[in-house]
């Protein structure tokens, strides 16, 4: 399989990059990123081709499957131009920084039957099986997610600035880590529909037009559930304050760290089980289990139109609390490198 990377200044490029280099039967055959010297940088660890326009890109090398990273505002136009060369691809959360773009690839997707694969990688973790295997049957009462990453001057050392500004990034920690969780509470309250109750953003850390620390509740049916996420940790790089929980009628979930889930019934018997639990674990899961999908013919474990739902929860979180110039007059984003 030839499959190539678009924009791969993106800080996420070797969670792809690293495992497509070990796999038996799939080529990386050529990447691209505006900043030609970026791209030069992961062409070199390819041994490919680097361009600095992917449509040139896939012109020339036809490829039979993309990997789409990029700035935020250019995912919509990149979604856009796969779909309409047909090429099965699979693009970083969160595909667009507006609700509206983001229905609109989904649609546009569907409609033209192209694979289109979003990392939603939690889905992957142990945790979920293990509720339902531990709680079958169950109704979910509560969730809550708090998932505090680095602080913003990562994005500085990453050179990726661009994640800092409303008009490129679309959002801060809430759009980019925080769509992991609303999606999850989507997984664990099937068929339920989730709504914005309330939600707070701050910008006090950074001073910044994006929030860095957001705090949304919702509601689906009689269950409660709740998302924080922030930039505000000064930890390393995929190193996260987290803090997951999850009530069913006759369990708790409980995990404080990246590895460690604790288990307690209604009789209060306890137990540890140890599995991993942040989301740079997966990626490389879902690159081979995405490959495998297209390759049979089989949907990708989340779409496009996964991305939209999150991203309407997204937009609501926004408009229930804007910052100070940033969603008073509940505009969204303009998307553009000027």
């Amino acid at each position: 399989m030839r499959i190539v990377l678009i924009g791969v200044s993106h800080w996420h490029t070797p969670f792809y990059l690293d495992p497509l280099l070990t796999m038996a039967g799939m080529s990386v055959v050529g990447v691209s990123d505006a900043d030609v010297s970026r791209a030069e940088e992961s062409a070199a660890k390819a041994r490919c081709p680097a361009f600095g326009d992917y449509r040139e890109m896939c012109a020339r090398l036809k490829p039979d499957f993309a990997f789409a990273l990029g700035w935020h505002c250019d995912m919509a136009e990149e979604a856009r131009f796969l779909i309409g060369e047909r090429i099965p691809f699979a693009m970083e959360k969160p595909c667009a920084i507006t609700a509206a773009d983001a229905h609109d690839i989904a649609a546009r997707a569907a409609a033209a039957n192209v694979f289109a694969a979003v990392p939603f990688v939690i889905r992957y973790s142990p945790l979920i099986d293990t509720v339902r295997e531990v709680a079958a049957g169950e109704a979910v009462q509560y969730v809550a997610f708090k998932f505090i990453g680095g602080m913003v001057d990562r994005y500085h050392e990453q050179r990726v600035e661009w994640m800092l500004h409303r008009a490129t990034a679309g959002g801060g920690p809430l759009l980019n880590l925080g769509v992991h969780f609303l999606d999850l509470c989507r997984v664990l309250l099937p068929n339920v529909p989730l709504r914005v109750v309330g939600s707070a953003m701050s910008n006090n850390f950074g001073g910044l037009d994006i929030e860095d620390h957001a705090m949304v509740l919702l509601r689906g049916g009689g269950a409660m559930c709740s998302v924080e996420t922030g930039y505000l940790y000064p930890a390393p790089n995929s190193v996260f304050d987290l803090h997951y929980s999850i009530r069913t009628e006759g369990h708790y979930f409980a995990a404080c760290d990246n590895q460690t889930l604790e288990i307690l019934d209604n009789s209060r018997r306890r137990e540890v089980r140890s599995m991993p639990l942040t989301n740079s674990f997966f990626y490389p899961t879902f690159v081979e289990d995405t490959l495998r999908r297209v390759a049979q013919g089989k949907a990708p474990i989340a779409d496009l139109a996964d991305m939209a739902a999150a991203m309407d929860l997204v937009t609501a979180a926004y408009a229930a609390s804007p910052l100070p110039g940033l969603l008073d007059d509940h505009a969204s984003p303009q998307g553009n490198r000027e």
